[in-house]
């Protein structure tokens, strides 16, 4: 890992709670993502009777759009973060030293789905054996899901300490 990367041994407030933090946020998450399900649904039933049927065939492809429209605008503003992790005071975080970008963020949340709907235990497991609560689709992606209060204190005070 980067010696950038904050140290859970020195800087504990960082990690603190995350993963049940993450476990609301993607709750909470899951109902916004539910809105939007419906909302499209909604839109592609008024869309499919004024097309008599054909505008129904378009919803496999534009439901999974508005899905990934949604992990993009929230985790590729400046916050990083989904209105779920923003309520839950956490932030993604990129581990190579470099700014997320458009197809880590895509790929990041395609992950997690991938590999919660595999195997959600092994999963969550995962993240209780690595030094920073990192999940399966972090590692491969990149990044860190850090505390954001904390976090902001600990870069204005010179960013990583070494142990």
């Amino acid at each position: 890992m980067s010696d950038h990367l904050p140290d859970p041994s020195v800087a504990p407030e960082l990690f603190e709670g995350v993963l049940a933090r993450r476990a609301v946020a993607w709750l909470i998450d899951c109902v916004i993502i539910g809105g939007i399900t419906i909302a499209a649904l909604l839109v592609g039933l008024v869309i499919g009777v004024v097309t008599l049927g054909l505008g129904l065939l378009a919803l496999p492809i534009i439901i999974p759009i508005a899905i990934l429209g949604y992990y993009a605008a929230t985790l590729g503003s400046p916050m990083r973060a989904t209105v779920g992790m923003q309520a839950m005071d956490i932030v993604l975080t990129p581990v190579r030293g470099t700014p997320l970008n458009g197809w880590s963020i895509l790929v990041h949340p395609l992950l997690f789905w991938l590999t919660i709907w595999i195997s959600w235990p092994f999963t969550i497991l995962f993240a209780l054996f690595t030094p920073r609560q990192q999940m399966i689709h972090d590692l491969v992606v990149g990044t860190l899901m850090l505390r954001r209060s904390p976090m902001q204190r600990f870069w204005r005070a010179g960013g990583a300490r070494s142990a």
